[in-house]
């Protein structure tokens, strides 16, 4: 079986991620809940421009994946790479099943593979407790020390600032206060050149998309 191997690093055990080509059950999961007109590449800001009413059978499309799909195939999806990944977070979040919520945090932290962290970062978000919020400040704790790493810096901290309107506790506030490390890695990295802080764009796209997520799992 074909897998893409993840870099090593230390104390951790080398992880792979499967390819579908080459594991009969992760592709025939990937035809069913991934590719479907391009389900992947619509998870995300672009959902919310999907116009009616081609919206409203996304939506149903969607919450009934959530309800179909078992633990064990979420869990096979999220073996695979972005777009598996994508495509599990948001259907975990869309069913509530909070009994992924420290696989998406461990998915998060390790960023083996680009595209997903807003997915996993609007699950977290929706679910919206205290431990959800610490495993998105765990995220920005390694992250935004690291300029050089274009990752997902933005929505996550977009997505923590969104649950800490509801539920306090100022873990955002260490990291945005003068000299923290948000603006550390706001002023440092080299592929960001901005004049503000992106941070209220954020919140307000993670709101917009916790609200899909909301309005998809009320009506199962």
């Amino acid at each position: 079986m074909r897998v893409w191997r993840i870099p090593h690093q230390q104390g951790k055990v080398r992880r792979v991620i499967r390819d579908p080509r080459d594991d009969a059950e992760l592709l025939t999961l990937v035809r069913r809940y991934v590719t479907p007109e391009r389900r992947y590449l619509k998870l995300g800001g672009g959902l919310l421009r999907i116009p009616s009413p081609a919206s409203d059978r996304f939506m149903r499309d969607l919450r009934e994946d959530a309800g179909r799909i078992t633990p064990s195939e979420i869990a096979k999806l999220l073996e695979g790479s972005w777009r598996e990944r994508r495509t599990a977070a948001w259907l975990v979040a869309v069913s509530r099943r909070t009994e992924f919520r420290e696989d998406l945090g461990r998915l998060l932290l390790a960023s083996e593979v680009c595209c997903a962290g807003l997915a996993y970062g609007v699950t977290l978000a929706s679910f919206g407790t205290a431990r959800d919020a610490d495993l998105l400040a765990a995220y920005l704790d390694r992250y935004l020390r690291r300029p050089d790493l274009a990752y997902d810096q933005n929505v996550v901290m977009g997505a923590l600032q969104f649950i800490e309107l509801n539920l306090g506790g100022g873990r955002a506030d260490r990291f945005r206060e003068p000299g923290g490390l948000w603006w550390q890695w706001l002023r440092d990295a080299p592929h960001l050149r901005i004049d503000s802080d992106p941070a209220p764009c954020n919140v307000s796209l993670i709101r917009r998309l916790c609200a899909f997520v909301d309005e998809c799992a009320e009506a199962r």
